[in-house]
């Protein structure tokens, strides 16, 4: 039985970790938080488990809270290029019956992590330092970091052959009570906006440890509206600045959340800075042995995209798959390679939907080609859920989206299906 020891118990980690316990590894997982320590801390940034990896984690027995949650199958876009005009379209979040839902990482990783001790996991809590995953590499076959803070996380260099676009982000996040029903969409509606003087919004509805609610995003570039919060505001001063920044950007907004409160007072708020960043995937350690890094730590997403849960789960079976298939073979440096590679497939296209919608307004005007997509989106339905849904699966944006050339000739056939 091969051990295998993962360090941090977040998103990409404890779906790793079950999914090698299924299928018969030896796994260990540490962390420096106990599942009670991860339940009562404070909120990390609210994520969207769309609806391919919501299937995903059923294989594993991981979706423990659909039957509680908010189920999202509409998302509602809105763009606000200045002086008061307002785009927007709806598309649905998958086929059929699909959707996607959003769970307070509290919940979902003490939950996991439990559970992965119920099921015969072995848990350590403990704070890990890079002499002591030296000292690891004699005892486990495997060591995959996915935990990125601190020393650990420089382990891992920058990889600007796959991404140099980093632009630093100034976040601010509430979840929120009493929020006004969107009166033309389903009850459980996800809404998204990005406005060209103040930056991107995320409002959608969320399972927290209080039940159900509203967790409302609010991403920018430094030196923006919400870049001018260096006093790091109490909770109820920090809702009530960002009810007046969707005053004045963003009134659809605002008149949802203007009756707001928050769910849990101080641990309901979040302010933080982040830089997207792609890192080289393989660690070297002191001693010359190699550690794979995953998911976060080594592609650090736009929080405005909600793709980093998406990332994790794809980057998390990726990583199984290419260490059920590599069988007893040792796992060198070229197998750490290629399992990265085979998670890049598909993160490599997220990363550039991620670049697209964070350039959006860099030159002021939106371009003549992307406002004939938007303005396609607006007026056809198959569309706005094309496009929604390929927030679940981003390489179908290479085929349209991603290119102008392809992109117009796409809308030509639509309207051409539509006698246009």
């Amino acid at each position: 039985m091969r051990k295998i020891l993962i360090v941090g118990a977040g998103h990409a980690g404890l779906h790793l970790a079950h999914g090698l316990l299924t299928e018969g590894y030896d796994v260990t997982v540490i962390t420096g938080q106990s599942s009670m320590e991860i339940r009562t801390g404070k909120a990390s940034i609210s994520q969207f488990t769309f609806p391919t990896a919501l299937n995903y984690e059923r294989e594993h027995d991981l979706d423990l809270w659909s039957a509680l949650s908010p189920q999202i199958r509409e998302q509602k876009v809105h763009l606000y290029p200045g002086q008061g005009v307002c785009m927007s379209f709806t598309g649905r979040t998958g086929e059929g019956n699909d959707y996607s839902v959003s769970v307070d990482r509290r919940v979902k990783m003490a939950d996991w992590l439990e559970y992965f001790e119920d099921r015969g996991g072995k848990v350590v809590i403990h704070g890990v330092t890079v002499t002591d995953l030296d000292y690891f590499t004699r005892m486990f076959e495997l060591i995959i970091v996915a935990v990125g803070h601190g020393e650990l996380g420089q382990l891992f260099d920058y990889d600007e052959s796959r991404f140099s676009g980093a632009r630093p982000r100034s976040i601010a996040q509430a979840q929120v009570y009493d929020v006004w029903p969107d009166t033309d969409g389903e009850e459980n509606i996800s809404w998204a906006a990005s406005a060209a003087e103040a930056g991107n919004i995320i409002f959608m509805p969320i399972l927290t440890q209080d039940g159900p609610a509203h967790n409302l995003l609010m991403v920018d570039k430094r030196g923006g509206p919400m870049d001018a919060w260096p006093d790091r505001p109490g909770p109820e001063e920090q809702l009530r600045r960002m009810k007046d920044l969707l005053r004045q950007y963003a009134p659809q907004y605002f008149e949802r959340v203007k009756d707001a409160v928050l769910v849990d007072g101080h641990r309901s708020t979040l302010i933080e800075d982040l830089t997207p960043q792609v890192r080289n995937p393989v660690g070297v350690l002191p001693s010359g042995g190699r550690v794979l890094g995953m998911a976060d730590v080594v592609v650090t997403m736009d929080p405005y995209v909600g793709q980093s849960w998406n990332n994790s789960t794809r980057c998390a079976k990726a990583y199984l798959e290419a260490i059920i298939e590599h069988g007893e073979r040792p796992f060198d440096e070229e197998f750490l390679v290629g399992a990265f590679d085979r998670f890049w497939e598909f993160g490599l296209y997220n990363q550039q939907w991620s670049e697209m919608c964070s350039t959006w307004w860099d030159q002021g005007d939106m371009p003549q080609e992307m406002l004939n997509l938007l303005s396609a989106a607006v007026k056809y339905r198959e569309v706005s859920d094309r496009w929604i849904q390929g927030w679940d699966y981003a390489p179908d944006y290479r085929k349209w989206l991603l290119d102008p050339d392809l992109a117009a000739e796409y809308v030509a056939e639509v309207r051409a299906r539509h006698g246009d």
